[in-house]
């Protein structure tokens, strides 16, 4: 089993014949210097899409913006703080004079395990301010330059989760953070008329670093192997007992955006292995 993050490989990438898919329209992704926002940047430049990542990680991001453009695609990115108003203000004043806001793709995020009754409340107002209120405010600046384009349409994404359909213990705010994403997402398609569209990304666990990084201590703790914990903790509640790659999740995203998902107006891809419909809720 390998537990690795994978490579990105354009044999993996999902491209699609779009006309909307063009250098003139920009894809604005969070969370670029790593995991999902990395692939799902390089996805958009594969896409030919203009792309602007935007990260806190000034080196992973600039990273992103290579790998992106070895591939031939185009990306800039900008460094940016995603719980500061100012910095979101820039990076979309920035991305408007490279073209047509046309996508954005809200992806940051962190974790923190802790129950309630001991969860800091200075974690909460960080994971709130990054998690919730940035993909708010961004798409609060983004819709009106989406209005603004020729055909007056416009699609925003937001990574959600199994969290986002059911909570587990000890990630009260994750599960917070990640239902509100949905609500967000349902709140832009109930105003944008059709035009406007919005929708969630609902995964299991992800080779990415936020996940794989916990694998060594679960390993530890529970005197168990790498790969059992994958399989028996991390995947337990899967049908598949593999992690998804972060380019499988990117490629979502490029579907949802795409001429092909006109119809996916405020839903949820829920792809999760079978975690929340095929199984009895358990401690997870």
């Amino acid at each position: 089993m390998d537990i690795t993050e994978p490579k990105i490989v354009r044999d993996e990438i999902l491209t699609l014949s779009d006309d909307n898919f063009n250098p003139r329209n920009v894809c604005i992704v969070t969370g670029a210097g790593t995991g999902i926002g990395r692939a799902t940047a390089i996805t958009a430049t594969a896409n030919n899409l203009m792309t602007v990542g935007l990260d806190i990680n000034e080196e992973e991001g600039k990273r992103t913006q290579n790998m992106a453009r070895d591939m031939g695609g185009q990306m800039i990115f900008i460094k940016t703080d995603l719980t500061k108003d100012e910095d979101i203000e820039h990076a979309i004043v920035e991305a408007a004079k490279l073209g047509a806001i046309k996508y954005l793709v809200n992806i940051a995020g962190i974790q923190h395990i802790d129950s309630v009754e001991n969860f800091p409340m200075e974690k909460y107002d960080l994971m709130q301010r990054l998690m919730l209120r940035a993909p708010f405010y961004l798409s609060k600046l983004a819709i009106p330059h989406m209005k603004k384009n020729g055909d007056g349409q416009g699609v925003i994404g937001n990574m959600a989760s199994v969290h986002a359909h059911i909570c587990t213990l000890n990630k009260p705010v994750y599960n917070i953070t990640k239902f509100g994403l949905r609500a967000l997402s349902q709140s832009i398609s109930a105003e944008g008329e059709g035009k406007i569209r919005s929708f969630t990304v609902s995964t299991g666990f992800v080779k990415t670093p936020l996940a794989l990084n916990q694998v060594p201590s679960q390993s530890e703790q529970r005197g168990i192997t790498p790969e059992e914990v994958v399989r028996d903790v991390m995947m337990g509640h899967s049908r598949i007992k593999e992690m998804m790659s972060p380019i499988e999740v990117a490629n979502l995203f490029i579907f949802g955006f795409s001429r092909f998902a006109k119809y996916l107006v405020g839903g949820d891809l829920l792809f999760d292995g079978g975690m929340v419909l095929t199984y009895a809720q358990k401690k997870i």
